[in-house]
């Protein structure tokens, strides 16, 4: 086990399911523009670097010209709709009131205002101490950016610090961070992906950060 003052969380895949919501917003968005809505499965398989970048996956090659009416449209209705489905993962409400008493903030590639949003509407906002969204486009996973922030902000030795997550990026950011790394099995991302980013720590239950953690 590791002593660990500061636990970073990633969102989506990780704390929370929000496939549905996500490809609910964006099959309303391609609607609108008379595109060709897609499944949960090809939606869920754009998650994790960004709205921009969802947004433009889900919209195709050569559309590049309708991703800002597109990205308008998106934020609109997924402000109103962002936890119509979206529940958290098994066991995540129990284990953030188990490490209540460690630091914990959210590192994610979703904006700030909707990880705030689906945070608080799901209840576990108050478990963290900072969030850092994924609005500027040069500071997010897989880059160490926002976890560098991070360390200098709360003052914390690398070695006590983790970021938990559910896709390679996740820990790419943390081994470029120098900091201990935890994938999980259950989320989003590949698990083949996963395994190849060569994380300190693997776990199939977020209940199992237990056993990593003192």
């Amino acid at each position: 086990m590791k002593y660990i003052d500061l636990i970073i969380f990633d969102l989506d895949g990780t704390l929370v399911d929000s496939r549905q919501d996500i490809a609910n917003a964006i099959n309303f968005t391609l609607k609108k523009i008379g595109l060709k809505e897609k499944s949960v499965s090809e939606t869920s398989s754009y998650i994790g670097r960004g709205m921009r970048d969802l947004i433009r996956r889900s919209l195709g090659n050569g559309q590049e010209g309708l991703i800002e009416n597109a990205l308008s449209i998106f934020e609109k209705y997924y402000r109103e709709h962002s936890s119509d489905n979206s529940i958290l993962y098994p066991h995540v409400k129990e284990i953030l009131e188990h490490f209540k008493r460690k630091r914990k903030v959210v590192v994610t590639n979703r904006n700030y205002e909707f990880a705030r949003l689906t945070l608080k509407n799901l209840y576990i906002y108050d478990y963290f101490e900072d969030i850092i969204g994924g609005d500027n486009t040069a500071c997010m996973k897989p880059s160490s950016c926002p976890l560098d922030i991070l360390m200098e902000r709360f003052d914390i030795d690398k070695e006590k610090a983790i970021i938990v997550g559910d896709m390679d990026l996740d820990i790419i950011a943390g081994k470029q961070a120098g900091i201990y790394t935890c994938g999980v099995t259950y989320g989003i991302g590949r698990k083949e992906d996963i395994l190849g980013a060569k994380p300190d720590f693997i776990i199939n239950d977020i209940i199992d950060l237990k056993n990593i953690i003192n």
